[in-house]
């Protein structure tokens, strides 16, 4: 073919792929049009086949180009993050949610696996997948943190999938990652508090158990041992009624579809009912209360049954965790047109700083309540937050081990969160 004939053909070949494109030609009006400028036949069906080739390869550049724009949005969408990896554990695409679950601005695609994530186990997952050719789902706990600091995922759980992404790249995989930490926190609670409450009902059904037995024997008649099993058996009865009450009052609490019934009361009165109802285990004892509050106004709206609650735990807690003399309880009040601030506070021996952050769970107990002179459901304090976070209000506690110990609660004056 002579250069001019060359020109001619790429010049009627960019021609014939536009008029073709438009379905304004047939191929034997090609083939007639490439054979008069000089072309041999063969010469002339294998242009065609190129143009068709081209003609293809125009027509599916759009829509490849589309499909693939639709897909990134729909993988956009949704909350798990989703990355495909080459052979070479390199990140070739990488969604927006993605980033947000690691806590970050952005997911680098070029980087391998191992360096975005930060985590062996996300690439032994996906190496499983491509080693057995199946789809591999798995539960981890990060166990690292980000070392520039932008984000800590060390200890939160995620879900992890990944398979094989059968293509023409030999070895690449698809991964789906998804933070199931609250639903895994969930769960752990929900075990520890049918281990602990299983503990706490064995506890004294045991010892009442062994009293029945020791009555049953007929060994105790009369006398003072045989009040003494019967006074026993009254205090762990009403030990195990104080825990399915306090069950009860949690479970209430959560329930978001029962509201509070809401009404206007003094709190100091609030407070002075629980003290009065703390009576036996304040006499004979050397503890004094202060209560500080405004002579007038010192009303808030909530649900009276939960606010009796609150006091009467707060305020028992202290009494139980300092049998020594010389026991202050401060209770105060302090208002303004919006939110009322409450505080329990004592002179007793407080908390340490290793279980401050842990005394609103269920069941939780520092080193020192595992004496048996101190005994207790375990839910008081959660309940206690629980019933405050009901009204809408946050609860918060500081300690300095023997100089004072403070609780303090910030609600709204007027309570119409869940209020009936």
């Amino acid at each position: 073919m002579s250069g001019l004939s060359l020109i001619l053909a790429i010049a009627l070949a960019a021609s014939l792929i536009a008029l073709w494109r438009q379905k304004r030609l047939h191929s034997d009006w090609i083939t007639k049009l490439i054979m008069a400028i000089g072309l041999k036949h063969t010469e002339a069906h294998r242009l065609i086949e190129e143009v068709t080739a081209a003609r293809v390869a125009a027509d599916q550049l759009p829509r490849e180009r589309g499909l693939h724009e639709f897909f990134e949005a729909i993988l956009n969408e949704i909350r798990q993050g989703v990355v495909i990896v080459d052979e070479d554990m390199r990140i070739r695409f990488a969604n927006k949610p993605l980033a947000v679950i690691l806590q970050r601005p952005a997911v680098q695609t070029g980087r391998t696996l191992i360096e975005e994530m930060r985590d062996h186990q996300l690439t032994d997952i996906v190496q499983l997948a491509l080693k057995e050719q199946r789809r591999v789902v798995r539960q981890v706990q990060m166990l690292s943190a980000d070392p520039s600091g932008a984000a800590n995922l060390s200890g939160r759980y995620f879900m992890i999938e990944a398979a094989p992404l059968h293509s023409r790249n030999v070895g690449a995989a698809w991964l789906m990652v998804q933070d199931v930490t609250e639903s895994a926190l969930t769960e752990q609670i929900r075990k520890d508090f049918i281990a602990n409450a299983s503990h706490e009902l064995r506890t004294p059904l045991s010892i009442i158990n062994g009293y029945i037995e020791t009555l049953q024997e007929g060994v105790l008649q009369s006398g003072p041992a045989f009040k003494r099993c019967l006074d026993t058996m009254d205090k762990h009865g009403k030990r195990i009624a104080r825990l399915i009450e306090d069950m009860l009052a949690i479970s209430r609490l959560e329930d978001s579809s029962a509201p509070l019934n809401c009404e206007a009361f003094e709190v100091r009165q609030c407070v002075q009912d629980a003290i009065d109802h703390l009576a036996p285990m304040v006499e004979g004892r050397d503890a004094r209360f202060e209560l500080h509050f405004p002579a007038q106004n010192g009303h808030i709206t909530g649900d009276r049954f939960y606010w009796d609650q609150i006091f009467t735990n707060l305020i028992e807690n202290a009494l139980k965790e300092n049998p020594q003399p010389g026991l202050v309880i401060t209770v105060s009040g302090f208002w303004n047109d919006r939110q009322c601030i409450l505080k329990v506070s004592d002179n007793g021996v407080g908390i340490s700083a290793h279980d401050l952050p842990f005394i609103f769970k269920r069941f939780f107990r520092g080193d020192r309540h595992h004496s048996s002179a101190v005994k207790g459901t375990g839910l008081g304090l959660s309940i206690v937050k629980r019933a405050v976070e009901a009204h809408g209000g946050t609860i918060s506690a500081t300690s300095q081990p023997g100089i004072e110990t403070t609780f303090t609660m910030t609600i709204p004056v007027k309570c119409e969160h869940g209020c009936d």
